[in-house]
């Protein structure tokens, strides 16, 4: 197959990375969890729901999506031996100098700005939520690339709703005056979709 021709539909690319991440036990709200316990103080009104849009805006950019499905992939092949070695040990055990993984999060969230880098830094540091869960490695998983993975889509939507606080507060609203659907800044920007 020409690969310069063939383009994979972005609704199987996104199907794929909803599908992969519940695969590994991790949910939607799991990190929405994280974004609404990092945006609540500085947001009257923020609502678990406005936190779950925000995160399906993040799970539907390609450079994210791309980054969880390969994370994942390397995941899943690790817990099954099937890396080359010494690959295999180093993901497996997910040895503490082996940067590539928080280098794939980190490349993730480079397109929500430095508010996002930021975060993920103390995501990645602080392992709050799921994020915990995940790096603890218990039952045998290996989750090396998805515990980083998971703190950059909350650092993400994290983002985006710190610059969507920015754009209510020059109109004199907050949170409680909009309706999750509404989460997004770019929503009444024709063309716009994330």
């Amino acid at each position: 197959m020409d690969g310069r021709r063939f383009r994979v539909h972005s609704d199987d690319v996104t199907k794929a990375t909803h599908e992969a991440l519940e695969r590994r036990g991790v949910t939607n709200e799991d990190i929405a969890k994280i974004v609404l316990d990092m945006q609540l103080p500085f947001n009257e009104g923020l609502k678990i729901e406005h936190c779950m849009e925000s995160v399906e805006s993040v799970l539907r950019k390609r450079e994210m999506q791309h980054a969880l499905l390969v994370g994942i992939e390397l995941d899943e092949l690790a817990e099954q031996g099937k890396l080359s070695r010494p690959l295999q040990q180093i993901v497996g055990s997910d040895e503490g100098l082996f940067g590539v993984d928080e280098m794939i999060g980190l490349g993730a969230v480079l397109t929500y700005g430095s508010i996002a880098v930021t975060t993920f830094g103390h995501l990645d540091k602080n392992k709050t939520g799921i994020i915990h869960e995940l790096d603890t490695k218990y039952g045998g998983q290996v989750h090396t690339f998805l515990d980083d993975l998971v703190a950059s889509v909350a650092a993400c939507a994290s983002a985006r709703i710190a610059h969507r606080t920015r754009d209510l507060e020059e109109q004199g609203k907050t949170f409680e005056d909009l309706a999750p659907e509404d989460t997004a800044p770019e929503t009444y920007v024709e063309g716009a979709e994330t």
